[in-house]
């Protein structure tokens, strides 16, 4: 049990000076690399490691998220900073052999930037991490989140025993405004300003409240923070209760997030087994606890009033603002909310200075922005860039480019209330502000790059399929308007629409953005209106019934294996062994089963 400030410390520098091992393996262990057998690569090493006697200079270090999820699993062994990726279950053999027992490294398990290239040993070698700022996910892949050691070790819990000791609300909330720190959940509100907000509130009763119901497609931002250093946004948590004047924490998190919600659970209890979190927190008479709600995966829950409506055990359902959260949230009183990497950023904030992030990003965006990056793209993963870096840089310098050797066509940003970035934009600046002049927005995000072969109006159809799907009902325009407009799009890619669908369509888009009742739903026309502004060339192939939707064969690249013929479900494919095949496109459905299955790229995509 830590009762004081002076025994935390005293706690960091014993786990420091005990820390005594030759090497470190750092094994990341998140979803996806659990996925590729990480945790079975993990348990080998441990067994590796105790069948040599080498516990005592051998660490094995289950980690969080790296990043670099397309190369996954990733080892890092420190101090030799030397990286390995896509590590098999039958590569810890030579690993450890080559490696560990005599020093070789073993260079074909290491990533090369290019083919032509010597492998990049270590993350300063990859060009993936070269441009990136780590600040949320600083101890992502550092740490094994599941040992409340090695956060404290890193600093953790130290801002918490600072603020504590200060005993001065104001000047943390006047900290955290000067930072310039918004929040990282879409909206960018400025997260100090919404603290002064809450504890200007006046009531009896006030909580803190951690929205980590990440719903975007393609987003898993929040989740990797939480499976990789839930402590972060425990003692940021904390430290917001201080703040405000509040006793009592919720985290709302959906449920099939079961890797982050069980080492978020084990987070808390660790803390409150230290004496970190609960009654009378580092001998400074403040109590705070922390309770898990789970979500059930609806999207309209990241809207703050849906949440709480949740959590009470109603339907998860927004109401209008005014009032706010800030004066009437959870159970009718004052609530603070801020998404899950807001949170994460706030930690090193107190520990480093509101001036060291404000010199991070550009002039109204402090500080970094974590992006999960999807798509046509070769590094794929998660990203953590200052503000203001430009899509080109994320694109080709951290992503790695185009793969197949195609050009980019646009890049989706904010995810389904998100709006589409064209190629001669690329050199935009990622901030709020420049964003929104170009008729995008931040979002959680979601950043998913697009190809010259993407097909805009499916792009659109897409996110309206789920954004109609994952209305809450509650207001006419977003519950039957969103339906209207994905029937429109239905429509036109059956190549059944008509020119008037498209007047139709743009005038729907307006009238749900301007009535909607909440964010989702004055949001959930944006990629429609997004890329009808600029790929309306695509739209009107559709309305005009002149859209190619048949795949059809390259007669001087078919070679007659018939694999196309044997995979198609409705039988349009003619053709006999050795002869060129033929696609009857008024019976292709465009599934694409040939296009996979061909092995001499023989087949043209509509």
């Amino acid at each position: 049990m830590i009762k004081t400030a002076e025994a935390l410390n005293k706690w960091k520098q014993t786990l420091i000076n005990e820390r005594a091992y030759r090497l470190e393996l750092k094994i990341c262990a998140g979803t996806s690399c659990i996925s590729s057998d990480a945790d079975l690569i993990v348990e080998m090493f441990e067994k590796k490691v105790a069948e040599h006697g080498l516990n005592c200079e051998i660490e094995v270090v289950k980690t969080g998220c790296f990043g670099f999820c397309g190369q996954g699993p990733i080892l890092k062994i420190e101090p030799d900073n030397v990286t390995y990726v896509r590590v098999k279950l039958a590569d810890v053999e030579t690993i450890f052999n080559e490696h560990l027992l005599n020093g070789r490294k073993v260079y074909d398990l290491m990533y090369k930037n290019r083919d032509d290239e010597d492998p990049a040993e270590s993350e300063a070698g990859m060009a993936f991490y070269q441009k990136q700022l780590r600040i949320a996910l600083r101890n992502c892949g550092e740490i094994n989140p599941e040992k409340i050691e090695d956060y404290v070790r890193n600093d953790g819990y130290k801002a918490l025993a600072d603020v504590l000791e200060q005993n001065d609300p104001e000047a943390l909330i006047k900290t955290m405004r000067d930072s310039g720190l918004r929040g990282r959940g879409g909206g960018g509100f400025p997260t100090g300003l919404k603290w002064q907000f809450t504890r200007a509130s006046k009531s009896d009763e006030k909580y803190v409240i951690c929205n980590a119901d990440e719903g975007d497609p393609g987003a898993f931002m929040d989740r990797s923070i939480l499976e990789g250093d839930p402590h972060s946004v425990i003692e940021a948590m904390i430290i917001n209760g201080f703040a405000i004047g509040a006793s009592n924490g919720l985290i709302y998190i959906r449920a099939e997030y079961g890797l982050a919600t069980r080492r978020l659970f084990t987070a808390l209890q660790q803390a409150r087994d230290k004496g970190l979190l609960g009654e009378n927190i580092l001998g400074s008479g403040f109590d705070f606890d922390i309770e898990v709600k789970l979500g059930a995966g609806a999207f309209v829950c990241g809207e703050e009033t849906a949440l709480i409506h949740s959590m009470e055990g109603h339907r998860g359902e927004p109401t209008t603002k005014p009032p706010f959260p800030s004066e009437v949230g959870f159970r009718g009183k004052p609530s603070n909310v801020n998404n899950v990497e807001t949170y994460a950023n706030i930690p090193e904030i107190l520990n480093k200075g509101a001036e060291w992030f404000k010199s991070i990003g550009t002039r109204h965006s402090n500080g970094t922005k974590v992006f999960a990056l999807a798509g046509n793209i070769r590094n794929i993963g998660l990203v953590e860039v200052p503000m203001g870096t430009t899509f080109e840089e994320i694109i080709y310098d951290i992503g790695g480019g185009i793969p197949g050797g195609k050009d980019i066509k646009a890049v989706q940003i904010g995810g389904p209330s998100g709006g589409v970035i064209t190629k001669d934009k690329l050199d935009t600046p990622i901030d709020y502000d420049s964003l929104q002049e170009v008729g995008a927005m931040m979002g959680s995000g979601g950043m998913i790059i697009m190809d010259e072969d993407t097909d805009m109006v499916e792009i659109s159809k897409f996110y309206l399929d789920f954004t109609q799907d994952e209305s809450c009902g509650k207001c006419t325009p977003c519950r039957i308007g969103t339906k209207r407009m994905f029937e429109i799009l239905e429509r036109l890619t059956d190549m059944e629409g008509t020119p008037y669908d498209l007047e139709l369509l743009e005038t729907l888009s307006k009238n749900v953005q301007s009535a909607s009742l909440c964010g989702l739903g004055q949001s959930a026309p944006n990629p429609v209106l997004s890329t009808m502004k600029f790929y309306r060339n695509e739209y009107e192939d559709y309305a005009h019934r002149r859209k190619k939707t048949a795949y059809s064969i390259d007669p001087e690249k078919c070679i007659g294996c018939t694999k196309c013929k044997r995979v198609c479900p409705v039988d349009c494919i003619d053709g006999k062994v050795r002869e060129v095949h033929v696609i009857t496109e008024s019976k292709c459905i465009a599934c694409g089963a040939c296009y996979d299955a061909c092995p001499v790229d023989a087949i043209v995509r509509p």
